[in-house]
């Protein structure tokens, strides 16, 4: 069975809880995130505490974001952990999107364009003004343009820069919530469904599945939940 196109979040409090996690949801889906809390707190080891035996694509969330060569000097660093996808900034310009790049063969780099707890109100306040969809066209369009193979989008953005950057780029969407669930702290979220109809390739879920009761059989519901939209599509 194809695993889902889902990177669930591995927003743990420890080490042995990601790892846990990570050993119930790898089943049903294709990738696990680790992002910068839990690096910064266990460092390189957790790469391989969380992708386990089973050889999960690890997607390693640490939105680098700095001049060229410090960002460089920081992917290379992480380059020996082959995580499948590394973000950084697309704000830090495309020298430093294409330091990363280079830094990183065999590996995505996905540029992170405007975060989805930013609301058009905040990009105000940071001097960005405009709906957040112009500034993720223009990030994603100079990002792609540096050689960026993956973007980070909200799903509410997802099909405009689809049309903008075309078929060849990987797009990632936080952001997505199960009918019924919690926004939280995201402020631009859509269904799961909706995100994949409007061409995202993979979706990044934590606490629906994180902090159900059992992290698996969250994971595989939705999982069968995508399967079921594919085969009636």
């Amino acid at each position: 069975m194809t695993r889902a196109p889902i990177a669930v979040a591995l927003d743990a409090p420890d080490l042995e809880t990601a790892a846990r996690w990570a050993a119930l949801v790898t089943p049903h889906v294709s990738t696990v995130k680790v992002g910068l809390e839990l690096y910064l707190r266990y460092g390189p080891d957790v790469i391989a505490s969380v992708r386990g035996a089973s050889g999960v694509r690890v997607f390693l969330d640490l939105k680098l974001h700095d001049i060229p060569n410090t960002v460089v000097a920081a992917t290379r660093a992480v380059a020996r952990l082959k995580p499948a996808i590394l973000t950084v900034h697309a704000s830090g310009g495309p020298a430093m999107i294409q330091g990363a790049v280079e830094a990183l063969p065999g590996s995505q780099v996905a540029a992170v364009t405007v975060l989805t707890s930013l609301s058009a109100g905040d990009l105000a306040a940071i001097g960005i003004e405009g709906p957040p969809a112009d500034a993720v066209r223009r990030l994603a369009v100079m990002a792609v343009g540096a050689g960026a193979q993956a973007l980070v989008c909200s799903p509410q953005e997802v099909a405009a820069v689809r049309a903008e950057v075309g078929p060849g780029v990987t797009l990632i969407t936080p952001g997505v919530r199960p009918e019924g669930a919690a926004t939280q702290d995201q402020a631009r979220v859509a269904t799961p469904e909706r995100a994949l109809a409007d061409g995202a390739d993979l979706l990044v879920i934590g606490r629906p599945i994180t902090g159900a009761p059992d992290p698996g059989a969250a994971a595989a519901a939705i999982a069968a939940a995508l399967r079921r939209t594919a085969s009636e599509g």
